[in-house]
């Protein structure tokens, strides 16, 4: 008997971007069951409830696309007994690690000039075109471990909105589920609750002034064209999803079988 989780959207004081994926539509009238795939931003900060209830889903494996930087600043993923943890990082800690810090501790002048005029938007973009691109045995990993024996997972990275809503795309993508709700639910991270808590190293309004926010929210929000843009680098790669998930990712059609068995009511 499926699990069934007592809310999707629990009050969880140190995890943002918490929720089941279950209950999304396929093309071909199946859903996504409850219970068994899970997002979130990090865990580290989890308090001794949010352990007890990420502990009462039955999880099998977290897998974290957080990379050392990451996991320096924030720290580690709390402990959960018997679950296992997978570390696939997304990004390169090296890759944009002077660009973060000028994210946290750069004036408005230095922030005008790395973030204004639409080259946060498309920094965003870029990287979401690359991760497709060039972490193909990352998500092939996930996909192979999800159809074995990974299930209920939950998936993350820092914020539960970029490497993990793009590894969550390409799951759902190998599901069948329908586009619409795959751009639905990666937009849910915009949510207020939800979303990552800005951290710059000054205290001061100032550092938090509404020209800074505005700057900074390109890079915390999660946009439509974000999506679109990694959707469409499969496309103008490998041709079609089918041969993005067999070429690229190693998915034969009997292994996409098996993860619809094992994810799909």
């Amino acid at each position: 008997m499926t699990q069934q989780i007592p809310s999707t959207e629990p009050e969880l004081a140190g995890v943002r971007n918490f929720r089941d994926v279950g209950g999304l539509p396929t093309v071909d009238g199946r859903r996504v069951r409850h219970g068994v795939l899970f997002r979130s931003g990090h865990l580290a900060h989890a308090t001794q409830e949010d352990a007890a209830f990420l502990g009462s889903l039955g999880l099998h494996t977290i897998f974290d696309f957080r990379n050392a930087a990451d996991q320096k600043l924030e720290g580690p993923d709390v402990e959960l007994p018997g679950v296992r943890n997978v570390n696939l990082p997304l990004s390169d800690p090296a890759d944009g690690a002077e660009f973060w810090k000028m994210v946290r501790d750069g004036e408005i002048e230095q922030l005008r000039g790395i973030l204004a005029d639409g080259k946060a938007a498309n920094r965003m973009i870029t990287s979401y075109r690359r991760i497709i691109k060039e972490r193909t045995a990352e998500h092939s990993e996930v996909l192979h471990s999800l159809a074995e024996d990974s299930v209920p997972a939950l998936m993350h990275c820092a914020a539960g909105k970029d490497r993990a809503g793009l590894s969550v795309a390409v799951t759902l993508l190998a599901l069948g589920v329908e586009r619409e709700a795959i751009l639905a639910d990666y937009l849910e991270s915009n949510a207020t609750h939800r979303r990552y808590k800005v951290h710059r190293s000054s205290k001061s309004a100032a550092a938090y002034s509404p020209e800074v926010m505005e700057l900074l929210s390109p890079l915390f929000d999660a946009r439509a064209e974000y999506l679109t843009a990694a959707l469409e680098t499969i496309e103008e790669t490998w041709g079609a999803v089918d041969a993005y998930l067999e070429k690229g990712l190693r998915v034969t059609p009997k292994m996409r079988e098996r993860l619809r068995e094992r994810l799909l009511d």
